[in-house]
């Protein structure tokens, strides 16, 4: 089977091993979420947690404590890290495919800069909102502030683009570096302002990190992701035709219009919910739809899904990397996805600088 899949993409199809590819990305992901879960400081063995996990006997195989450790702090953490991961690869393929730019990533649209000067309100200023608002919102407040923040710039901004109607990608790229040039601007006034523990807490947010996962923060941020994720497969073939360009798009019977409404908003719930408890973490966006296209081709039929699995995969094992590399001591995650991802994006960009004989 994996040699007739190999002969059809040689020939130009790679419909066939997009399947294969799909369908061992979803065994990997199963041995990422379990590895993910067994992985950490507690005495409990991997074999433990695997067999815990398949067959619910918590009381024979685990003690107390490991039960308390696996099923209370690495599960959550674990199925968080793969929704997160899962949105921001999604994301990137499908803000690439709509800008028709290998380049594009969530952050074009503002959803990053937005949620990052919507956390550092809540971490500078918090402190002067009244004291029954924060008790009301509680641990959440920065997540929420920072999810708010992100849709609130990108509904500007997708406003901005929009004239009669039809919304310009190129305007809304060129309006999403001066919004974030700007809410740079003002996240460096109130970084200004900050004294040191609230410098602190902003560094550490903007670096990224699942430290802190709740089955609360699950909850939260899940069903937003989600149906985010569940939404976004259906506007592939929207997204093949509008590759031609929006006028063959149109021709071809694609709403136009309706499928960047839909992206767009998709787009930045998923991530403005990722952001929101995660923090910064970056190049998942970009790193893992170039990947697939290299392997399997720019069909968004099997790159959206190829995508939500392989970004899922990278950011548990990213995690994994963070939180035992310098134990018990933990890096936050942004960290490792930026020494991954950074050589991988020099290394495309001088691969196409290359084949373009520049």
């Amino acid at each position: 089977m994996m040699l007739s899949s190999l002969r059809a993409a040689a020939a130009g199809d790679r419909a066939g091993l997009a399947r294969l590819v799909v369908a061992a990305l979803v065994v990997l992901t199963l041995l990422a979420l379990l590895l993910s879960t067994a992985t950490g400081a507690s005495n409990a063995s991997a074999i433990d947690v695997v067999v815990s996990l398949l067959t619910g006997e918590q009381s024979s195989v685990l003690s107390q404590r490991d039960r308390i450790i696996v099923f209370d702090i690495r599960l959550p953490r674990a199925l968080l890290g793969l929704l997160i991961g899962a949105a921001l690869a999604v994301s990137g393929a499908v803000m690439q495919g709509l800008f028709r730019n290998p380049l594009a990533d969530p952050g074009l649209i503002g959803i990053s800069s937005g949620a990052a000067l919507g956390a550092v309100l809540m971490i500078v200023l918090g402190g002067t909102l009244p004291m029954g608002l924060l008790g009301f919102f509680g641990g959440f407040a920065l997540p929420i502030a920072a999810f708010a923040g992100g849709l609130i710039t990108t509904l500007l901004l997708y406003r901005v683009a929009t004239r009669h109607g039809q919304t310009s990608v190129a305007t809304m790229l060129l309006a999403g570096i001066a919004v974030a040039a700007l809410t740079g601007a003002i996240t460096g006034v109130l970084i200004y302002m900050a004294d040191d523990r609230q410098l602190r807490d902003v560094t550490f947010w903007n670096l990224g990190s699942l430290a802190g996962s709740t089955w609360a923060k699950v909850l939260t941020a899940g069903p937003i992701i989600l149906i985010s994720l569940t939404v976004l497969p259906f506007l592939s073939r929207g997204l093949n035709a509008i590759t031609l360009g929006e006028a063959t798009a149109f021709h071809m019977g694609v709403k136009v219009q309706k499928l960047k409404n839909i992206a767009v908003v998709s787009v930045a719930a998923a991530v403005g919910a990722s952001v929101a408890v995660s923090g910064g973490i970056a190049f998942v966006g970009i790193v893992v739809p170039h990947i697939l296209r290299m392997v399997i081709g720019p069909d968004h039929r099997y790159l959206l899904p190829a995508s939500a699995l392989l970004g899922g995969i990278l950011l548990l094992a990213a995690d994994m990397v963070a939180r035992t590399i310098v134990a018990p001591a933990e890096l936050p995650i942004g960290i490792i996805t930026a020494l991954a991802g950074a050589p991988f994006f020099l290394w495309v960009l001088l691969r196409g600088r290359t084949s373009a004989g520049l």
